[in-house]
């Protein structure tokens, strides 16, 4: 057994702290709601966020930006309450150098660090399905891979300080771009007279294969599982999705990368949130692609 404390107990980390405790270890949890508190199974509460790390063994930080993550170990007494030597593991995503930032100021303070954002949504989180992006030391990785591995299927560790949000961006830049592709197909095949499970049929089979249309398919019907036949009831919401793509366009602009498509991506995302789609699945962009060409809105909760 492992003393855990969990910072941030939202919509991924509620049940990725209740997934340590089925593994069988201690977690003290801190959250500034009160609801997020109570909803996570097994958690013990914490009067504050350096309450939960006075006798923990690791720290899990999941939160919003790198805003959060950077008061919280700096300015917020985090690190400072915290036993010498206390392994940090950071599974927000935010931006590299915020990244790099966090483990500097752990290392400063006599701790050791990991960034390790995650894939796979509320539904992995949920399922410990969940797959890792790890960066860090060897020996940080290691000491860490059991926690990981009680909350997810996969964990990859993918270099030093800061690589394992380096990968994540670069994941959900491809994320972003596929499912835009997948929706503006549908729209299209729409307009030939195709119906979406045609055409799904088609595309899962063929070359056009990919995540967004097999797991995470755009339109109702086709694959059963998906948010689009839920009212688009997000698994990952577009203003997430809109937040990553953001990350790796201002990467992509920092280190001079022709990042074309990624940067319309991020562009379309953040249009569709700041136009209703922000609490959506990001695979609703579709309606929004529809509707900018000219079809009604009511046309996304059917086939042609």
């Amino acid at each position: 057994m492992v003393n855990i404390a969990f910072i941030g107990l939202g919509h991924m980390g509620g049940p990725m702290a209740a997934n340590l405790v089925r593994a069988g270890h201690r977690v003290r949890g801190y959250d500034l709601s009160d609801r997020a508190l109570a909803a996570a199974a097994g958690v013990e509460t914490a009067a504050s966020a350096p309450d939960a790390v006075a006798a923990a063994d690791a720290v899990v930080t999941m939160l919003p930006t790198g805003r959060h993550v950077l008061a919280l170990h700096r300015d917020e007494g985090l690190l400072a309450a915290a036993a010498p030597g206390t392994l940090f593991v950071d599974c927000s995503t935010i931006d590299v150098a915020d990244a790099r930032l966090v483990h500097r100021a752990a290392t400063d303070a006599g701790h050791r660090a990991l960034d390790a954002p995650v894939s796979g949504g509320v539904a992995g989180a949920e399922a410990a399905t969940l797959t890792f992006m790890a960066g860090g030391g060897a020996d940080e990785f290691a000491e860490a891979e059991p926690l990981l591995a009680a909350m997810g299927r996969k964990a990859v560790h993918c270099g030093g300080a800061g690589a394992g949000v380096a990968a994540k961006i670069c994941n959900n830049m491809i994320l972003g771009i596929s499912m835009i592709a997948v929706s503006e197909a549908f729209v299209l095949g729409e307009r030939l007279g195709l119906s979406h499970q045609a055409l799904y049929d088609v595309a899962a089979a063929a070359s056009g294969r990919c995540w967004a249309l097999t797991a995470n398919c755009p339109v109702p019907g086709p694959v059963p599982a998906s948010p689009a036949n839920r009212g688009y009831r997000p698994g990952f919401a577009a203003a997430l999705m809109a937040k990553d793509l953001g990350l790796a366009a201002d990467a992509a602009r920092a280190g001079g990368v022709d990042a074309r498509l990624g940067l319309q991506a991020a562009r379309l995302y953040a249009e569709f949130g700041a136009g209703g789609g922000a609490d959506r699945d990001f695979s609703a962009i579709v309606t929004a692609v529809r509707e900018r060409s000219g079809a009604p809105r009511a046309a996304a909760e059917g086939t042609p």
